[in-house]
């Protein structure tokens, strides 16, 4: 960096006169005297910037850009796995995009928070009518994370060290999940599925399992039998916690009637759009007796010294707040931002709003499955039951259908060889309300296609057969 780049700064705080005084007080000439002693091969080069743009011309360029992507809007997307295009209500922006929202920080203070503190409570109250459950807290920092502090949870609670979870479960939420386990000392096992469901038949929980997680509907769309689940941990004194979809719940029976013990998930589908994987909120929700092994903080309402309704924090179990020792989480905070667009998506949704939204959803699978399964080369890979999401067996490579497809206007689904080698010819397909009727045609007839352009060569797998 030359002296003249130096001073050519206007954002610097300094002005000429000012840095020549410190030059002098120093006891130096200039800048570049001053860093005389550091050789030159290890001094940060000067960035080969081109001249300013103005703010018409950088608008421009960066409009040029931002033309270079293709997002998921501009196709039509059957991507799925934890991630989902949904619409998002214009209210939802509406209301977080408030000042009072967007700049908050964290209500340590309910005399200047009631807005904040009221939001909170309002964000529990809704997570326990959708899961069933009687408590709840402020929000996680996404679904993962709160899985992973279910399992520390439970593992507290029942003073057990295994950690049981599905093979079905979202293979981020396991990775996360055993991430924790491992840090803390406790012990990890994997349920192994069959027919894409959770199969205990040939693993027996012992009386060392904290907690069985099992997902519901599961990662590959399949919707597990909950309250058979429930009953063999419970058998075995452990706790089940259960990873929900939330749109999912606006149509099936809630995990807290079939006996979960913590329900977590991922606001990301209520009011929260993909924006390239995040940011999102958690949330967590459990039975009253667990309340004080809850991770991260609660809201509660009560009343001031006139009688008015109002909101404060009850319940802070980190270590910031309460002995270290007596902590349940290092959870500094809530994601309050996108906790509130939940809120808001839910309360503009209504009970009967988001139950019809997942029949839309879980019609318009149904009908793709159906079209999908009478190409030739394509079946259902589970016969069981499923609500928007499903999974296709090809007999061409996966990569050369999802690219093929994307090609034409198709983000056909996710490859689940990523995290499930032996499911290399497997392809994870979700179905929203964005997905019209149109596009659910328009995704057969192009697959069909593919699979003909690309069917397997039998006299090359005859001759491969032969060769072994």
């Amino acid at each position: 960096m030359t002296e003249t780049n130096f001073a050519g700064f206007p954002y610097l705080p300094h002005t000429e006169d000012e840095r020549e005084e410190m030059l002098h007080a120093i006891g130096v000439r200039s800048f570049e005297e001053l860093i005389s002693h550091i050789p030159a091969d290890v001094r940060a080069k000067a960035l080969e910037l081109s001249a300013g743009l103005s703010e018409l011309e950088l608008t421009k360029h960066v409009s040029a850009l931002a033309a270079k992507n293709k997002p998921a809007s501009m196709s039509a997307s059957f991507l799925g796995g934890g991630s989902y295009r949904r619409f998002v209500p214009a209210v939802v922006p509406a209301v977080i995009s408030r000042s009072e929202f967007s700049t908050a920080y964290t209500p340590y203070q309910p005399e200047v928070s009631q807005g904040s503190l009221q939001v909170i409570y309002e964000f529990q109250t809704a997570i326990c009518l959708l899961t069933g459950m009687e408590v709840a807290n402020a929000s996680m920092y996404d679904g993962p994370t709160a899985c992973a502090e279910a399992a520390l949870m439970a593992a507290r609670l029942t003073g057990r060290k295994k950690v049981v979870v599905s093979d079905t479960v979202n293979p981020e939420y396991s990775m996360v999940t055993h991430t924790y386990v491992d840090s803390c000392g406790l012990e990890w096992q994997t349920a192994a599925a069959a027919n894409g469901a959770t199969s205990l038949d040939n693993f027996k929980l012992d009386d060392d399992v904290a907690v069985l997680v099992v997902q519901y509907p599961n990662y590959f769309g399949v919707l597990e039998d909950i309250s058979e689940l429930a009953q063999k941990a419970h058998d075995k004194g452990a706790l089940l916690v259960v990873v929900s979809e939330p749109i999912s719940l606006g149509m099936l029976t809630s995990p807290g009637e079939f006996g979960a013990d913590i329900v977590v998930g991922d606001a990301q589908p209520c009011g929260n759009s993909l924006s390239f994987g995040g940011p999102s909120a958690g949330y967590m929700a459990c039975r009253k007796e667990f309340i004080r092994q809850l991770p991260g903080r609660l809201a509660g309402m009560t009343v001031d010294n006139r009688g008015n309704r109002a909101f404060t924090l009850t319940l802070q179990t980190r270590e910031q707040h309460i002995r270290r020792a007596k902590a349940t989480s290092n959870i500094c905070t809530n994601q309050a931002l996108n906790a509130l667009a939940m809120l808001v998506y839910l309360t503009a949704m209504g009970p009967g709003g988001l139950k019809q939204l997942c029949s839309i959803s879980a019609q318009r699978a149904h009908y793709l499955a159906d079209q999908l399964s009478n190409i030739s080369g394509i079946t259902l890979a589970y016969k069981q039951p499923f609500l928007n999401e499903f999974v296709i067996e090809v007999q061409q490579p996966v990569a050369t259908v999802l690219n093929t497809l994307k090609e034409r206007g198709i983000l056909a689904g996710v490859a689940l060889s990523t995290f499930h080698p032996e499911l290399k010819n497997h392809i994870l397909i979700a179905v929203t309300e964005m997905n019209s009727r149109e596009d659910l045609d328009k995704f057969v007839q192009e697959l069909k296609a593919v699979s003909a352009e690309h069917k397997p060569s039998t006299k090359r797998e005859e001759s491969t057969m032969m060769t072994v």
